[in-house]
């Protein structure tokens, strides 16, 4: 880091101001994952980074992802995953794993790291106060040799339903940071793993989330030179979709946006996570970092 001079720091700060004004005692959900959540060093800076956020009167929520995580102990411990369409099917014996390494290892790390930063994190999943309730999900593939449409059976895979706010309402503006892992129960109490990004969008829209900002691979939204497109209202990346300018799997992170707008969001960014202090950059400066869709 380049030295800045104390003058340059205090207006550093200043310039932050009216953006923390405009965040002060708001509830801001951060989607962290895939490969955001990199290192031990990126690992830390985002906790410090959340932890700063808590100290300016802002309410962060984090929900993470841990894809990578899940891969490596299903290898570890020799479980072999089927695929229909490109999806994992989990079955019974990967939800269990998928559960220890989400609602365990994967959270408890990330708690671990906001509390050394000095912050009150919480580790919570789905599950815990019927947060969050899913319906399984079902998707349809075309039969290549009759190319008959049959549904697939994905397993212990869900949507969210129905968000209960009654635990984290007990948590946000007290000082706690909740810290969640993306399962959820089903009516018969089954557990199911829900896609973090839609995780994150029913909680942040139950939430009335004044932004919710998804941390991924990439810089944000790109227009067909690759140049980044800051905002976007929904219509325009409906558009974008339909002219195959957002292709592959930026349309799910897209879609996802408008579902949490729709949900009642304010805001949702997508940002590059491997960016150090990305959340900092998107909240407290002028320029803002990833690509802002808006109603």
């Amino acid at each position: 880091m380049t030295d800045i001079s104390p003058l340059d720091q205090a207006r550093i700060l200043s310039e932050a101001l009216p953006h923390m004004q405009q965040y002060d005692e708001e509830t801001i959900v951060i989607k962290y994952g895939g490969h955001a959540m990199g290192d031990e060093e990126t690992a830390k800076n985002f906790a410090r980074d959340i932890v700063l956020l808590e100290q300016t009167a802002i309410n962060p929520v984090v929900v993470h992802g841990g894809g990578p995580q899940i891969a490596t102990m299903l290898k570890r411990l020799g479980i072999v995953s089927e695929f229909a369409a490109g999806l994992r099917i989990t079955d019974a014996a990967t939800i269990e794993i998928v559960e220890m390494v989400l609602a365990g290892s994967v959270n408890k790390q990330i708690v671990g790291y906001i509390n050394e930063a000095g912050g009150k994190a919480v580790g919570l999943s789905g599950k815990d106060g019927n947060m969050v309730k899913a319906s399984k999900t079902t998707r349809t593939i075309i039969d290549p040799d009759s190319h008959i449409e049959k549904a697939v059976d994905l397993g212990f895979v869900g949507d969210p339903e129905k968000v209960d706010l009654t635990l984290l309402n007990q948590l946000i503006g007290y000082e706690l940071i909740p810290v969640l892992a993306p399962l959820a129960t089903s009516r018969e109490g089954q557990t199911l793993n829900v896609n973090a990004d839609t995780f994150a969008g029913a909680v942040a829209g139950a939430l009335k989330a004044k932004r919710l900002l998804l941390l991924t691979d990439v810089p944000g939204v790109l227009d067909k030179s690759k140049k980044l497109i800051p905002q976007l209202s929904v219509k325009d990346a409906r558009k974008l979709i339909a002219d195959g300018t957002i292709s592959g799997g930026m349309i799910p992170k897209v879609e996802t946006c408008i579902y949490a707008l729709e949900q009642g969001v304010e805001g949702v960014v997508i940002i590059d996570g491997k960016m150090q202090h990305a959340v900092l950059l998107e909240l407290f400066t002028n320029q803002g970092t990833g690509t802002l869709i808006h109603k």
